[in-house]
């Protein structure tokens, strides 16, 4: 059984940095530990908290429960077809790291998903994205501990019900399972992605006109690292908000009085709109509200200046919500979960 931790500090297991603690706390590095851990009389029936790097969560308060702190291991080719390689990492495995090692195997497409903080665990969760792809076009199964009974499952792509950053464990499943390890079906024949500008001109930039995998991981590299705040040195949790997708009619509108808008066609003849851009516009780029503020780099990016609480973080994103509906007619949606 692993060791309970009392009053534990989650500063470093959430990228906002926030000075909460939880009244217990556990280490859960193997499938194993998960199940006693289920079964710990000293924890059972307390509200729990799982937490993998934390880079998408925003905890409003102290933890009146157990935060489990997921560090399961291991990464391994597990199988291949004539289309695919089959690759497993565990849930505490580090994302970034799992791309790097992956590509260093000779197994390519994850590059685009390059430098996104986070363990593995929550990549399906998410359905992290970035640089036209997500991780739903790679997933092949992901294996979960039902709380209720304590049983394994297995759960194909189909199964997680992947939406736009969303998917089953962020709604019907949500607080239902624990995702122990996640298997990816890495493509034989890879094409490369670079279609949105920031890749396409840092690639142009290098004097590369033929990328091959590692040059596409270095490009996603430096776009990210030019735009985006590393949150060893200021709390953040990426990209605030989901860019929001409308109606073609409402598209038509916006567009008439707007011209300059940043909007992507979608299959469904709906339009995605920037977020970022959204939030530009409405004055909030680089603005602050007491120690809580907004990157001065890029607007979807919300910070912790330096003692910002996890109230905070959310009075300015209401702030910010408020003023992109008044002008544009669109409400924000945020992209971490919120424990309050």
């Amino acid at each position: 059984m692993s060791a309970l931790l009392s009053n534990y500090s989650l500063r470093s297991h959430n990228t906002f940095g926030f000075a909460v603690h939880a009244h217990y706390a556990q280490f859960i590095d193997s499938e194993a530990q998960l199940l006693a851990a289920l079964a710990d009389p000293r924890t059972v029936g307390l509200p729990r908290l799982i937490l993998g790097g934390g880079s998408n969560v925003v905890l409003t308060r102290d933890f009146e429960g157990v935060a489990w702190l997921m560090a399961l291991s291991g990464r391994r080719l597990v199988g291949e077809d004539e289309h695919a390689w089959f690759v497993e990492a565990g849930a505490g495995e580090n994302w970034h790291e799992f791309v790097q090692w992956s590509l260093g195997q000779g197994w390519s497409g994850l590059e685009n998903l390059a430098l996104i903080p986070g363990k593995v665990g929550a990549a399906p969760i998410q359905n992290i994205g970035a640089y036209g792809l997500e991780i739903s076009e790679r997933l092949a199964s992901v294996r979960v501990i039902e709380l209720a009974t304590g049983k394994a499952l297995i759960l194909d792509a189909k199964a997680c019900q992947f939406g736009y950053r969303d998917s089953f464990f962020k709604q019907h499943g949500r607080d239902r399972f624990v995702i122990i390890s996640v298997t990816f079906r890495l493509p034989k024949v890879w094409q490369p992605r670079y279609v949105y500008a920031a890749l396409a001109d840092e690639l142009a930039k290098q004097r590369i006109e033929a990328p091959v995998p590692q040059d596409i991981f270095a490009a996603v590299v430096a776009v990210r690292r030019a735009k985006l705040p590393d949150p060893a040195h200021i709390g953040n949790a990426g990209s605030f908000f989901k860019n929001p997708v409308v109606e073609a009619a409402h598209f038509k509108a916006l567009i008439a009085r707007e011209p300059k808008l940043v909007a992507y066609p979608q299959a469904d003849q709906r339009v995605k709109l920037a977020a970022g851009w959204l939030i530009e516009q409405s004055g909030w780029k680089g603005r602050t509200l007491g120690q809580a503020g907004v990157h001065a780099k890029q607007a979807l990016v919300l910070i912790n200046r330096g003692g910002a609480t996890g109230a905070e973080i959310l009075t300015l994103a209401t702030a910010i919500q408020d003023d992109v509906e008044k002008r544009f007619g669109v409400r924000l949606e945020p992209e971490p979960v919120i424990v309050r």
